[in-house]
């Protein structure tokens, strides 16, 4: 039996690895979206089944699912004899994504560690390349059709063989995507990682014995299971339920419907997507390993606690999604499934719990990553180059406070590359970059404020491609809140403003010097009723511009003149009024 410090100990030191590994990859990546963004991640995984055993700190939390279903394909592959056996040395690539993936551009490596000639665990990382090829620069193809027009798609093969990669495929790959010359960067920072895991992992075995680390790998385990039962335990019955929507695939201009019911069932908590849209045509379809992520990522938001292990997810049963666009197929397009997709599904869930869960669950957060990507040639430096943007939101209120501005995607915790390093790289300028005043829903705790910024071709010719989403529908309020402020794109061309038919999708625009995209992020939804606002917290979102003193009477029922805030009766009636009539032919019925 285990003494609960040397437990902790190397549950720490088990995570040190991987955090060590995460540095190590974006300290050695060309790719600004790796090196600045942290668009990767980094863990271990178990020899017998791939189960996660732990993840760095600093990485997506949407690969804690699909990393360890896609290491459990590997080896089940392994077994069967579809894949080469894995020697000392070797590292295997892979970005399919029916294979335990998310979209293209997430491309796993996964390197077998050996002790006394057995594998002890897998180390596996997910870093997201600028570009894969398809029919766009960056991948996010707007209206594909089929997996083929996003990109070259690999299934597990050795990249590496005993420590040396293999020409021949390496060529295989940069003859099947644009600015190949710059992947060699990232290949051996996503390599490199792995070494140091290696390292690292060896020294902590070294310094407690093989069998300790092991028998504290699964007491860990256990414990996540039995901590999440606890949680569990805290949920009314249910069923609770909730609508997410998506605004359309790309190609049929209709919202995709995300329905779910949660019930605790014993030890077990189900989340049965039932009811869910089918299959769609266009590129908004989420493969399975990044619907159960997405649900487990979602609960991690509502239970911090939670340990980073498969153990704590034993006890989350995900049913009711086949046969609809939440388990893609072959071949089925997915470019915006873990960046968009999945940050629905996850709102679906805040939904479903806020009310079981208030002091928990917040309203729902901006839920798009932004992808834009921007390829072309600059004539100034005689080059091609691809640009790849993501871009924060705001985040719901909560029972406690207001929410963050301009936060992070739901799914992960990668920033916005910073624009001097943008500009110093791609043939662009940022004529503004600042916060979205107004955006975010209002509430006792109002949402935070999205991002509005605008980018500007400087020179030569180029290509704009864009998949994003809460454009039709903005971020869900909860307990009464209001919305948050949707999406909203907004294309320049030769001096004229185009409004894309998607709203937030579209794909090969081409633009001129001079020509703009602007793009305004959502707010995050707001939590409670706005009328219980306090008003002096009103009176200071005025002073620093998040509202006007028309939307402060408007929201909240708030009146301001050079006297104290006070609530005005005869807004707080009208406000009332509306809100009632409203009830009766909700927005998102």
């Amino acid at each position: 039996m285990l003494d609960p410090i040397t437990l902790s100990v190397i549950q720490a030191g088990l995570m040190q690895v991987c955090d060590e590994m995460d540095l190590t990859f974006s300290r050695a990546a060309f790719s600004p979206v790796i090196a600045e963004a942290n668009d990767r991640s980094d863990g271990i995984y178990a020899a017998a089944d791939g189960a996660l055993i732990a993840q760095g700190s600093g990485g997506l939390p949407v690969f804690v699912g699909t990393m360890q279903y896609s290491t459990r394909v590997l080896i089940e592959r392994i077994a069967a004899g579809i894949t080469a056996p894995p020697e000392p040395g070797d590292t295997y690539i892979v970005n399919d994504p029916y294979l335990g993936g998310t979209h293209l551009m997430d491309v796993r490596f996964a390197r077998p560690f050996y002790r006394d000639g057995r594998i002890f665990c897998w180390l596996s990382n997910t870093g997201h390349w600028p570009d894969t090829g398809g029919a766009v620069p960056g991948g996010f193809s707007a209206s594909a059709t089929s997996v083929e027009q996003e990109g070259l798609r690999l299934p597990p093969v050795k990249l590496f063989k005993r420590g040396e990669m293999d020409r021949e495929i390496y060529q295989i790959i940069c003859s099947n995507i644009r600015v190949a010359d710059q992947r060699i960067g990232d290949v051996k920072a996503q390599a490199a990682a792995l070494s140091v895991g290696e390292e690292r992992l060896a020294a902590l075995l070294d310094r407690y014995g093989d069998d300790t680390v092991r028998a504290a790998i699964a007491e860990l385990r256990t414990r996540a299971a039995r901590q999440m039962r606890a949680f569990i335990a805290t949920i009314p019955e249910g069923p609770h339920r909730s609508v997410a929507w998506v605004d359309s695939d790309g190609v049929v201009n209709e919202p995709l419907a995300i329905r779910l019911a949660v019930t605790r069932a014993g030890d077990d908590l189900v989340f049965d997507f039932t009811g869910s849209s089918p299959p769609c045509a266009g590129p908004m379809n989420s493969v399975e390993a990044t619907t159960l992520s997405s649900v487990y990522l979602a609960m991690r938001h509502i239970f911090p606690e939670l340990p980073i292990s498969a153990g704590a997810f034993e006890p989350v049963k995900v049913t009711g999604h086949r046969g609809t666009f939440l388990d893609a197929h072959y071949p089925r397009p997915v470019s915006g499934c873990a960046a968009e997709v999945s940050q629905r599904i996850a709102e679906a869930v805040f939904a479903a719990l806020v009310d079981a869960l208030p002091d928990r669950v917040t309203a729902a957060p901006a839920g798009t990553s932004g992808n834009f990507a921007l390829g072309g040639h600059d004539p100034e430096r005689g080059s091609d180059y691809v640009m790849y943007q993501l871009s924060g939101g705001g985040y719901g209120g909560n029972a406690d406070h207001d929410g963050l501005a301009n936060g992070c995607s739901t799914i992960g915790i990668s920033k916005a590359p910073p624009i001097e390093i943008m500009e110093q790289k791609f043939p662009v300028l940022y004529r503004h970059y600042r916060l979205r005043e107004g955006s975010g829903g209002a509430g006792r705790h109002r949402g935070g404020l999205g991002l509005d910024y605008e980018v500007e071709l400087r020179r030569g010719m180029a290509r704009a491609s864009f998949v994003m989403d809460h454009g039709r529908f903005g971020p869900q309020g909860a307990l009464g809140g209001a919305d948050g402020a949707p999406n909203r794109v907004v294309v320049t061309r030769n001096g004229h403003e185009e409004t894309p038919e998607h709203l937030s999708k579209a794909q090969d625009i081409p633009l001129a010097p001079g020509d703009r995209v602007r793009v305004e992020t959502p707010g995050g939804g707001g939590y409670g009723d706005p009328l219980t606002r306090d008003p002096e917290a009103v009176a200071e979102d005025v002073r620093l511009g998040r509202h006007t003193r028309d939307a402060a009477r408007a929201l909240f029922g708030v009146v301001l003149t050079g006297e104290p805030p006070r609530p005005d009766p005869e807004a707080t009636r009208t406000l009332r009024a509306e809100r009632t009539r409203g009830a009766a032919d909700p927005q998102h019925a």
